[in-house]
């Protein structure tokens, strides 16, 4: 291994085990109701009475659970242990199946819809504490709720998976994951996020059925997600694949790059291998377009409206070393590596808050750190840039 990988490996071991981790144990576990709190602003200030919601309690499980796997620190094992006994207790709904998308703070059910998304990452954060610990009832768990969205909302005709439905797994009007969100059938978004957690669990769970619907995925990925002229992802369609969109999103672009390989290397197919390698590349490359000259990655691009959204999204950078060092480490790209590392030195010099912990939310076009969004909240949870971390120790040991 080469002096900058040891160097990377050093820092982010670092940026893991004294930041991310001690913020999210030390100051969002929420000993007196249970679980987590669901928010904390820009400025540090703690929201204790802030809903709670099941995207970022999964995050949380996923996190810590891999964190005990790769470091055998217990008090991470303990910090898992509490995300998967409050989803499992509060989140889980016990009659119809799935998981609600959101509590009160107290952990009762105040959005009781089946939003998919959510329970892909219920699936990936109780597959990883089952890979973790071997314990059972995460594996049950996370098998039930695959069960669900096969059973509910794989669409038979057209395939793919529907992107929401009510409690009782009824179709909705609004579908919407959030309100910047096109109220659409099917979207990129969700399918990456149910490609992660099948994937995931497919190492501990190599089921018939989760190898065919991971494989069918992969195959959604080919030949309709990906845009053909462009290597970009297109990121809303209608029931039957038609999209009527034309919206980049720099950041899912190279997250999908490195784990649409990630799920054909663990399906261990090798013709479907083959055929995924030179999209890895292709969808990569594509995101580059977004590449500024400071090493950071934009967040996203309106060719219609000749408009760019010039925010340094946290967890775009992250995905960015990742997707890089992906190419860098299978395809042997030594540009990739450098894009990696300077993407690493933008988060060390501007988005650690090594004041108050943990990540800004972004860096605005002007440059200065972006505070009016959550320091953590709904959708900012330690797993983007925990897992970035732990990636790159993973795959340079």
């Amino acid at each position: 291994m080469n002096e900058q990988l040891t160097t990377l490996r050093r820092e982010v071991r670092a940026e893991l085990v004294e930041n991310i981790l001690p913020f999210w144990m030390n100051r969002m576990a929420d000993r007196r109701r249970g679980g987590f709190f669901g928010r904390m602003t820009g400025e540090g200030v703690l929201c204790p009475d802030a809903p709670k919601g099941a995207i970022l309690n999964a995050r949380i499980l996923w996190t810590f659970a891999a964190a005990y796997r790769l470091l055998g620190r217990e008090e991470y094992r303990d910090t898992a242990q509490r995300a998967k006994l409050y989803l499992l207790s509060h989140f889980y709904d016990p009659q119809y199946g799935g998981v609600y998308w959101e509590l009160d703070a107290d952990g009762r059910p105040l959005n009781t819809k089946k939003q998919i998304y959510a329970l892909g990452f219920a699936i990936y954060g109780l597959s990883e504490y089952a890979r973790a610990t071997g314990d059972q009832e995460a594996l049950d768990y996370a098998i039930r709720l695959f069960c669900d969205i096969e059973r509910h909302s794989l669409d038979p005709v057209h395939g793919g998976y529907v992107e929401a439905l009510d409690r009782q797994w009824r179709p909705m009007p609004d579908v919407r994951l959030s309100d910047k969100d096109e109220n659409e059938r099917k979207t990129m978004n969700t399918h990456l996020h149910i490609l992660e957690p099948y994937a995931n669990l497919y190492r501990i769970w190599p089921d018939g059925r989760l190898e065919r619907s991971l494989k069918s995925l992969v195959r959604i990925f080919l030949d309709k997600i990906v845009d053909k002229a462009s290597g970009h992802l297109n990121l809303f369609f209608e029931e039957d694949w038609s999209n009527k969109y034309h919206i980049v999103s720099y950041g899912h672009d190279i997250e999908a790059s490195w784990l649409l390989h990630e799920a054909a290397l663990v399906l261990g197919d090798a013709a479907l291998l083959q055929e995924v390698k030179p999209a890895v590349v292709r969808i990569a490359r594509a995101a580059d377009e977004g590449l500024a000259p400071d090493g950071s990655l934009l967040y996203e691009n309106f060719p219609q409206e000749r408009r760019t959204d010039a925010e340094r999204h946290w967890w775009v950078q992250a995905e960015s070393v990742v997707g890089h060092l992906n190419l860098y480490q299978h395809f042997g790209m030594d540009d990739a590596l450098l894009k990696a590392l300077d993407a690493w030195q933008f988060i060390k010099q501007r988005l650690i808050d090594h004041g108050r912990g943990e990540w800004f939310w972004s860096i605005l076009p002007d440059g200065t750190p972006n505070r009016r969004d959550d320091k953590a909240g709904f959708w900012k949870c330690p797993y983007h840039n925990g897992r970035m971390c732990m990636e790159v120790m993973e795959r340079f040991p």
